[in-house]
């Protein structure tokens, strides 16, 4: 089994290729620090699983996602993430992610999702299970920021933590006017009618740290 681990941290990608170098099934790993990094190794040669952080620089982890699953559609993603699986977990399974953990999990748990993910199932923990399941109830009614897209969303997530649009931007590395863009939106999709109201809801659902 080939793996390709990706995330913008140097450290975090060798301890992470150190444990998945130390199963008996992984033949390889590679790393690449970012989205574009990725793609092109993906173009370059075949691979079996990636390990995918879902916060980086540039392209999302999700955005990047969705870009591997049109070029590779059979390749497996595990998304790993700083954020509590009710954040990004089900909009990540939704895109095509085939596990989804958190960094705080044991080594172990990442050794498991691997190996359960490329006997051709998913990894996700029951609590996210019994999350998917509501998530798919549709007598349940959806929370103003589940009819956010993805991007929407993590601009969300940014002005609920207080960055200026401009802070946003750059992180981003978007305009300022696309950012005002996606707040105007946001506000639209959400009823939700200023920042400090974003604030107050994203502490309330727990959607920021």
């Amino acid at each position: 089994m080939k793996a390709i681990v990706v995330d913008d941290h140097a450290v975090v990608r060798r301890g992470l290729s150190q444990i998945l170098k130390n199963m008996q099934e992984v033949t390889s790993v590679v790393e690449a620090a970012n989205g574009n990094e990725l793609i092109d190794r993906l173009n370059e040669a075949e691979y079996d699983i990636v390990v995918l952080d879902i916060s980086m620089p540039g392209k999302s982890g999700l955005d990047v996602l969705k870009e591997i699953k049109t070029i590779k559609q059979n390749i497996r993603v595990l998304i790993l993430s700083i954020h509590p699986e009710e954040q990004y977990a089900i909009r990540a399974l939704k895109a095509g992610a085939a596990g989804y953990i958190t960094k705080d999990s044991a080594p172990e748990e990442l050794v498991v999702a691997v190996q359960r993910i490329m006997e051709g199932g998913k990894y996700i923990s029951q609590s996210l299970a019994e999350k998917l399941a509501g998530s798919y109830d549709l007598s349940s009614p959806k929370l103003p920021h589940e009819n956010l897209s993805d991007r929407e969303f993590e601009v969300f997530k940014m002005i609920g933590s207080g960055q200026t649009v401009s802070n946003i931007a750059e992180s981003l590395f978007l305009s300022v006017k696309t950012v005002s863009t996606y707040q105007s939106r946001i506000y639209e999709k959400t009823g939700l009618n200023s920042r400090s109201e974003i604030t107050l809801y994203a502490i309330k659902n727990s959607l920021i740290e």
